[in-house]
């Protein structure tokens, strides 16, 4: 996906494509091969959230950020296929997590949520795409909203697993507590924003300026790179306070959905 930093009415979209250090290459010959995942596991994250746990014996590892494309076929020789982030930090273990919201009459989501059950086998191939990727070189200013939260938390798993020094920081946006993916896990890096229903003593809302005002003040020795994942609305919402507060547009990489 390529865009230009400037929508026919003069919005402003921030480019997803850029020429910058530490792009990660994605390898064809391994990305172009479907490979058989067994379903090893379902954990519930919210009421509409699951992630699935696949055993996939020839993964040859991913960066965090990457993601794959996914491949169901029914008896009758149908297939559907979908393009899924990677929640999981790379760990050389054979096993990748996915985590799908249940998207009402969703194909793929609706198999998983319904129908799947351990043992059940499916079709993966990747990684793909390099421009999202963080290998971990250079500190990293995350922004999700929603389900845009699992390439992040590949992020912040892989910071944890290897014991990075190098800064990171996540905003993470949902309407309220019980939507929030991952908040058993979520730690000291990251700052939730609810924007219907707040805990007691916090304000709800739309992430702000003053949001990001305390990681764009003072940013670390050269920058942050700024990821942002989520809804069409919110990436424009969100590179835009990026921007204002003083990010460089060129710093900016961006993964949307709808």
């Amino acid at each position: 996906m390529t865009e230009t930093a400037t929508h026919p009415t003069g919005a402003f979209t921030p480019p997803t494509r850029f020429a910058v250090p530490g792009r990660i290459e994605v390898d064809g010959r391994v990305a172009g091969a479907w490979q058989t995942a067994t379903l090893a596991e379902i954990r519930r994250e919210t009421p509409r959230a699951s992630t699935f746990r696949l055993a996939v014996p020839g993964w040859a590892g991913h960066v965090p950020g990457q993601h794959l494309m996914l491949r169901l076929t029914a008896p009758d020789g149908y297939t559907a296929q979908r393009h899924y982030s990677l929640a999981s930090a790379p760990d050389g273990s054979g096993h990748i997590e996915l985590t799908l919201d249940h998207v009402r009459d969703g194909e793929v989501s609706g198999w998983f949520h319904e129908v799947a059950r351990p043992g059940d086998r499916i079709e993966v191939r990747g990684p793909l795409s390099g421009f999202f990727a963080w290998p971990g070189d250079r500190p990293a200013l995350l922004l999700g909203a929603g389900s845009g939260v699992v390439p992040l938390m590949s992020m912040v798993r892989h910071h944890r697993a290897r014991g990075l020094t190098v800064p990171l920081r996540m905003l993470v946006s949902a309407r309220g507590p019980e939507e929030l993916i991952y908040a058993r896990e979520l730690g000291a890096e990251t700052t939730p924003v609810f924007t219907r229903r707040a805990p007691a003593g916090t304000r709800a809302g739309r992430l702000g300026a003053e949001h990001l005002r305390p990681f764009l003040a003072d940013p670390p020795a050269g920058g942050w790179e700024a990821y942002v994942c989520g809804s069409n609305s919110f990436a424009e919402h969100a590179s835009r306070l990026l921007v204002a507060a003083g990010q460089p547009v060129e710093r900016i990489r961006i993964e949307r959905f709808g």
